[in-house]
C-alpha cells in the first residue's frame, strides 16, 4: 500500500477519497487553485499545494503543476477523482512517466472508451448490443444530417469526447438538426477540446442503467451490480439508486455479463463504469466512464464495499478482494444530488456564499460534502454542494428515509435544488419506481411550480424578529414595552418575492399569538430552520425579508426590453445585429458558464437597440446584455 497520495481534485469527491485513505493510514496531499485556498479539502488534507488560479485551465488541468506538487510533497500516487483529468490518457501517460502511480485505468484502455466511436466499434466487436446510430469519421454537416435522415428522428447528438451531457442535443426534425449540432460541437469544444459528434437513435422514455465494474492486473474482472441513472436535468444525473427498480434476475446477470466483457475487451484495470440505456425489454451499451462515478455511493451502501479502498489497493498492484461469486446485493440505496442551481428557471447553476447549511444525518443516511458554511460557491467549478446517500432493506425505506433527511436539510445564501430534489423523492411517481430520462421534463411542473409560504415559515421569521426585540434593553427596545402593563401588539411586515405578508404579534402567556392573513394562532415554527433571512421547512425555501416601513420604496426595475445575465460567465455566441428587427422567443446571444451553455431569447417582438457584449467577454450576474426596443409602429 501507497504511504502518501496526492489527489488531483477538489470538492466532496477530494473529502471522500481522503476518509478512505485516512482510514488505510495513508497520508493525503491536496492540491488547490486561488479560489479554494480556504476550501474543506485543503483543510482536511495532511498537506496542501497550490498549483494556480480559479480557471480550472490554469490549475485542476494544469498537468506539469499537478506533478510537481506530488513531486515536491513526495507522494507515490496520484488519485484523480472524477471530472477534470480523470479520464486524459495523457495525464495518465505523464505520471507513469514521472515515476508516479496513477490510480485509475492503463492509458489505452481511457483513450479507447473516450472516444465514444471507438467505443461502441469495439463493443461491436466484442458481441455487447448498442445503440443504432452513426459514429464514423466523416463529420461534414451534410453526412450527419444524411445519417441522422437514415436513422431517423428523434436523434441524439453526442459529443464524442467527454461526458456529464456537454455537447449533446436531443433533435425531435429535421429543420432543428442544423442549429443543434452546431451547439453541440461549440459546446463540445468549450469543455472537451474536440468538437466531433456521433449519433444515436433517441429511443423513447428510456431508463438509463449502467454498471460498476473492477479489474485487478491478475486478471480478475466483476461487476457490483447495477444503478438507475435516469432521473437527468440538462443529461446530468440528479437521483440514482442501486438496484434499479423493476429488473428481473435474468436482466441483471445479462447486464452485468454485458458489462464485464466490455471491460474485458478494452483490457480495463480498476474503476469504471458501463453504460446502458434500457428501453422495450432490451438494453444497448452507450459508453464507459473510465473513473469512479459521482454515484459510486450507493453501490458501496448495497454491497460493503469501499471502492476507494478498492481503487488504492488495485493500484498498489493488489488482487481484487472479491471475486463475483463472493458479491452480493444487501438492501437498496438512493442518492440525491445537492446543486447551487435555480430550478423554476431551468436549473441555471448559482454562485455566492454558503451562509447557513444544515445537512441532516440519521438512520442509514450518508452525507458526502466538501463544502461548510461561510464556503463560496464561483462560476469556476461544478455546482455540486452535497450527495445525500439513503440506505433501507428495501426500496420505500431508503426512499423515506432520504425524504425525511431532505426535509430536515437547509442551505441558505444561494438558491440549490433542494426543494426540488424533496418533491421528486416524495412524487407518487417516483416513489413506483415508475422513472425514466423523461420523468423531469415531464413532472417538471409540479417539481418547480412555486408554493405559497407556509404559516410556520412565517411564524418562524416572526418569532426571529421578535426574539431579536425581546433581547435589547427596555429602553432600546420597539416593541411597545411599557412598565407593569402589558406590551402592546407588535406590527411586522415581511416581503417575499413580490408579495407583502403582514403579521401582528401579541403576548400569549409566556409565548406569542400570530395574527397572519386574519388567521389568529399560537405561534408555531413547526421544523423551520431560519439563517438570516432565509426559511427552510421541508426542504422548501423561501426568503422572508422584514420591511421597514420607513425605508424608501426599492428602486424599480428597469424596462422590460432589458435583458440581463442570469449568472456569471462568458459570451459563446451573438447571434443578431444591433438594429435586427427580432420576435419574441428568437435566440439573441448564448453565454457559457459552469460547463454548460445557456441561450438568451427575446422575451417579446422588438428591435435589437444596443449589444453590450461581444463574443469572448465575460459577463457578471445581471449584467445587461441586450436592450430591446419596440418596432416604430409599436412606439405611436
Amino acid at each position: 500500500m501507497f504511504s502518501k497520495i496526492l489527489i488531483a481534485n477538489r470538492g466532496e469527491i477530494a473529502c471522500r477519497v481522503m476518509r478512505t485513505a485516512r482510514r488505510l493510514g495513508v497520508a493525503t496531499v491536496a492540491v488547490y487553485s486561488d479560489a479554494d485556498a480556504g476550501a474543506l479539502h485543503v483543510a482536511t488534507a495532511d498537506a496542501a499545494r497550490r498549483i494556480g488560479p480559479a480557471p480550472a485551465r490554469q490549475s485542476y488541468l494544469d498537468i506539469a503543476a499537478i506533478l510537481a506538487a506530488a513531486r515536491d510533497s513526495g507522494a507515490e500516487a496520484i488519485h484523480p477523482g472524477y471530472g477534470f483529468l480523470s479520464e486524459n490518457a495523457e495525464f495518465a501517460e505523464a505520471c507513469a512517466a514521472a515515476g508516479l502511480v496513477f490510480i485509475g485505468p492503463p492509458p489505452g484502455a481511457i483513450r479507447t472508451m473516450g472516444s465514444k466511436s471507438a467505443a461502441k466499434a469495439l463493443m461491436e466487436a466484442a458481441g455487447v448490443p448498442v445503440v443504432p446510430g452513426y459514429h464514423g469519421d466523416d463529420q461534414s454537416p451534410a453526412r450527419l444530417a444524411e445519417e441522422a435522415e437514415r436513422i431517423g428522428y428523434p436523434v441524439l447528438i453526442k459529443a464524442v469526447a467527454g461526458g456529464g451531457g456537454r455537447g449533446m442535443r436531443i433533435v425531435a426534425g429535421k429543420g432543428e438538426f442544423a442549429r443543434a449540432l452546431d451547439g453541440a460541437r461549440r459546446e463540445a469544444q468549450g469543455a472537451f477540446g474536440d468538437d466531433r459528434v456521433l449519433l444515436e437513435r433517441y429511443l423513447p422514455r428510456p431508463r438509463h442503467i449502467e454498471v460498476q465494474v473492477f479489474a485487478d492486473t491478475h486478471g480478475n474482472t466483476v461487476h457490483l451490480f447495477e444503478r438507475d441513472c435516469s432521473i437527468q436535468r440538462r443529461h446530468q444525473k440528479v437521483v440514482e439508486e442501486a438496484p434499479a427498480p423493476g429488473l428481473s434476475a435474468a436482466q441483471r446477470k445479462a447486464l452485468g455479463e454485458a458489462a464485464v466483457a466490455a471491460a474485458r475487451a478494452v483490457g480495463y484495470v480498476g474503476a469504471g463504469t458501463v453504460e446502458f440505456v434500457a428501453a422495450a425489454g432490451a438494453f444497448h451499451f452507450i459508453e464507459m466512464n473510465t473513473r469512479l462515478q459521482v454515484e459510486h455511493p450507493v453501490t458501496e451502501a448495497v454491497t460493503g464495499v469501499d471502492l476507494v479502498e478498492w481503487q488504492l489497493r488495485v493500484a498498489a498492484g493488489e488482487e481484487l478482494p472479491l471475486r463475483q461469486r463472493d458479491l452480493a446485493l444487501r438492501g437498496h440505496a438512493i442518492e440525491a444530488r445537492l446543486y447551487a442551481e435555480n430550478p423554476a428557471r431551468g436549473f441555471l447553476p448559482a454562485t455566492g456564499t454558503v451562509t447557513g447549511l444544515r445537512l441532516a444525518a440519521g438512520e442509514g443516511i450518508r452525507i458526502d460534502t466538501g463544502i461548510r458554511a461561510g464556503d463560496a460557491v464561483t462560476p469556476f467549478y461544478d455546482a455540486l454542494l452535497a450527495k445525500i446517500v439513503a440506505w433501507g432493506e428495501e426500496r420505500e425505506t431508503a426512499r423515506r428515509r432520504l425524504a425525511a433527511a431532505l426535509g430536515a436539510s437547509a442551505v441558505a445564501g444561494l438558491a440549490t435544488n433542494l426543494g426540488f430534489l424533496a418533491r421528486l423523492v416524495g412524487d407518487p411517481e417516483f416513489a413506483a419506481g415508475a422513472v425514466d430520462t423523461g420523468y423531469i421534463e415531464r413532472r417538471g411542473e409540479a417539481l418547480t411550480a412555486p408554493r405559497p409560504v407556509p404559516r410556520e415559515a412565517v411564524a418562524a421569521a416572526a418569532l426571529q424578529r421578535l426574539g431579536t426585540a425581546a433581547a435589547a434593553e427596555p429602553w432600546e427596545r420597539g416593541d411597545g414595552w411599557r412598565l407593569n402593563l402589558p406590551a402592546a401588539p407588535r406590527s411586522l411586515r415581511f416581503r417575499c418575492g413580490e408579495a407583502e405578508i403582514a403579521v401582528t404579534a401579541r403576548r400569549d402567556g409566556g409565548g406569542w399569538r400570530l395574527d397572519i392573513a386574519g388567521d389568529s394562532a399560537p405561534a408555531d415554527p413547526g421544523r423551520a430552520i431560519v439563517f438570516g433571512d432565509e426559511v427552510t421547512l421541508g426542504g422548501e425555501s423561501w426568503r422572508l425579508v422584514p420591511v421597514d416601513p420607513l425605508a424608501p420604496p426599492d428602486a424599480a426595475e428597469l424596462a422590460a426590453g432589458r435583458l440581463t445575465a442570469p449568472m456569471p460567465g462568458r459570451v459563446a455566441q451573438v447571434l443578431v445585429a444591433e438594429g435586427a428587427a427580432v420576435r419574441r422567443g428568437e435566440a439573441l446571444m448564448v453565454i457559457e458558464a459552469m460547463k454548460m451553455e445557456h441561450t438568451i431569447a427575446a422575451p417579446r417582438d422588438g428591435v435589437v437597440a444596443r449589444l453590450a457584449y461581444a463574443v469572448g467577454d465575460p459577463v457578471e450576474e445581471g449584467a445587461e446584455l441586450v436592450a430591446l426596443a419596440p418596432h416604430d409602429d409599436e412606439r405611436g
